[in-house]
């Protein structure tokens, strides 16, 4: 089974609300074995909401829409999916009971206004709404040739569409869903870009591949996702396990952590396995590692904590008159000693921010120990919105690779 979501509302396709809903139904349905292919997205709008119903139906065995149920004149859904199944809209007289109970529960009278919440396109079925006035919507679409679609309408309302999902997993397993088993394995790297990944990685991204492995970068930080389809967890796994030992192959330390781990989250860990500590020292990134290290749940034995510079003053009360790269090599030296720790790390002085970076311009890097301090540089070449992350992802990724191969 394949399926596709709706997402219905103009305060959606406006950008006035996130659309968290098409997130965790896509979640859900994945859980049934069920491969989510499509999210569209509509504004209030008969003709529209409409079309795409007909569009969904005709290439997703499954649809949920959410949204556009309630008692409005802009709550169009069922008024759309009603056209598009060529039936009338009926009223449900269980449904109208249920509706006026919950206004007397909260001791108001109904308006005339919410009666088109009982009404159903001819054949469908109630979901029911135990806390919300809007209930939804299932029914089968036919389609010619093949099997019909499966069609259901929620409420727009995240917690009365989480509570109401018990129904619609119920129903797609009695048709089916859960028989296929769909799984996931994201694997994160840094040090290098997108593409130069995707050439390491041979024909592994190749389309059609199974599993199938998917690659995207957010902020420097490459993820590939292993997905598998199978009859059962363990089947999954046996398929994703191969895949996953070829990346680690094939990119080596580029490697840094699995699922959500993040970057400063493998550096806090690694700093735990070798029972180090570090303090850091930050001109130009304005603070975001110590901020990111701070975060990390358990980090306060591992990172001493930092200190922030904003300029060339403040640079001479931390390690004298400021330099090029020497500059980096005594601010990471200076800190390690003035936090009792046994790694410092600096980020020297950024280029000018008040012009785009030269070609050239670099930033120097440093990591101090007991035993010797290791410089590097990067280039201060990124979109100005991400080329403080980059740097400081930099930094971060010496420590994990000195930690990594034991050199500190």
């Amino acid at each position: 089974m394949h399926a596709e979501i709706l997402a219905i509302g103009d305060e959606i396709t406006s950008g006035q609300t996130l659309d968290t809903n098409s997130q965790w139904l896509s979640q859900r349905l994945e859980e049934l074995g069920i491969r989510v292919l499509y999210h569209t997205t509509v504004g209030d709008e008969l003709e529209p909401i409409t079309e795409v119903f007909r569009t969904a139906i005709a290439r997703a065995d499954v649809i949920v829409a959410t949204g556009g149920l309630g008692p409005t004149a802009d709550d169009l859904t069922r008024d759309a999916l009603a056209r598009v199944l060529d039936r009338e809209l009926v009223l449900d007289q269980g449904a109208l009971e249920h509706i006026r109970s919950l206004f007397a529960s909260r001791r108001r009278e109904m308006p005339e206004r919410n009666q088109v919440q009982a009404l159903f396109p001819a054949g469908s079925r109630m979901i029911f709404n135990p806390h919300g006035t809007a209930p939804g919507i299932f029914a089968e679409a036919p389609r010619p040739g093949r099997g019909a679609a499966m069609v259901f309408a929620l409420p727009g309302v995240p917690a009365e569409l989480k509570e109401m999902w018990g129904t619609v997993a119920a129903t797609l397993s009695q048709a089916g869903g859960g028989t296929r088993v769909v799984r996931h394995r994201k694997i994160n790297c840094f040090g290098a870009g997108e593409s130069h990944v995707e050439a390491m990685l041979g024909d592994l991204i190749r389309r059609g591949r199974d599993p199938r492995v998917g690659i995207t970068a957010s902020q420097a930080t490459i993820s590939l996702r292993i997905t598998a389809e199978a009859t059962s967890d363990e089947e999954c796994c046996a398929k994703i396990e191969p895949t996953a030992k070829l990346i680690y192959q094939s990119l080596g330390r580029l490697v840094f952590g699995e699922g959500d781990e993040s970057l400063q989250e493998a550096v806090v860990r690694l700093l735990a396995e070798r029972r180090l500590t570090l303090a850091t020292s930050e001109w130009g990134t304005a603070g975001l590692i110590a901020d990111w290290l701070g975060a990390v749940a358990g980090s306060a034995a591992w990172y001493r904590g930092g200190e922030v510079i904003n300029g060339a003053d403040c640079a001479r009360l931390v390690c004298g008159e400021p330099g090029d790269h020497e500059t980096a090599r005594q601010m990471a030296t200076t800190c390690r000693l003035r936090f009792g720790a046994d790694l410092g790390l600096a980020i020297g002085c950024f280029p000018s921010a008040d012009s785009i970076a030269r070609q050239g311009d670099t930033v120097s890097i440093a990591l101090a120990s007991a035993a010797d301090v290791r410089l590097t540089t990067v280039p201060y070449a990124a979109h100005p919105a991400l080329v403080r992350v980059l740097c400081a992802k930099q930094a971060l990724n010496l420590v994990r690779l000195a930690l990594v191969e034991g050199t500190v």
